[in-house]
């Protein structure tokens, strides 16, 4: 009887070793989920499909095993997560979207009317510069990705991404002026 304890009690190594993979897939998904959903939700507008994205993100990583042979994972993860959520985007681009809404809970009505219209606004400009200048400057505005990353992610020289992140800006910022201009 004590010998069949001493056996049971002695850990079998298959299990040891599939409990250890998922400990460091759970690593893995706790260092990069915030880049992911970030990524995701930049490209979706959608706090509910960035968070589908983001799962399904790490879901596909997880099936085919690919999460242990990742080199740079936050450039791997980041490519993943970005393809995720424009085919996502893409698939839902016949449905007429409603403007993503981020109000602060302290403003008041009349503020979050206005900070919604403003970022209805600015999102619609967005939305209207070419896919090239879109894609690095919805990367770049995440703020946790070099250049060297996001020229990864599009598969661009880093000169031509950051020529169309600036590209971006200005089209944008003139855009905003003439806005402005014609207001007054």
């Amino acid at each position: 009887m004590q010998y069949a304890l001493s056996i049971a009690s002695e850990a079998d190594p298959a299990q040891d070793a599939e409990e250890g993979a998922r400990h460091s897939f759970t690593e893995l998904v706790e260092r990069n989920a915030q880049l992911v959903y970030r990524i995701a939700l930049a490209v979706t507008r959608n706090p509910h499909d960035a968070e589908d994205v983001a799962q399904e993100t790490f879901l596909q990583l997880y099936r085919g095993g690919r999460w242990e042979r990742i080199e740079e994972e936050q450039s791997y993860l980041a490519r993943v997560a970005w393809r995720q959520a424009v085919r996502r985007r893409s698939s839902q681009a016949r449905e007429q979207e409603l403007p993503w809404q981020m109000a602060s809970p302290e403003a008041g009505p009349e503020a979050s009317a206005m900070d919604r219209e403003l970022e209805a606004r600015l999102h619609g400009s967005i939305d209207r510069l070419p896919e090239k200048l879109r894609r690095p400057l919805a990367l770049a505005a995440l703020g946790e990705l070099k250049l060297v990353e996001i020229a990864r992610i599009l598969g661009l020289p880093e000169g031509t991404v950051r020529r169309r992140i600036h590209t971006a800006r200005q089209k944008l910022k003139q855009e905003w002026s003439k806005k402005e201009k014609s207001r007054r």
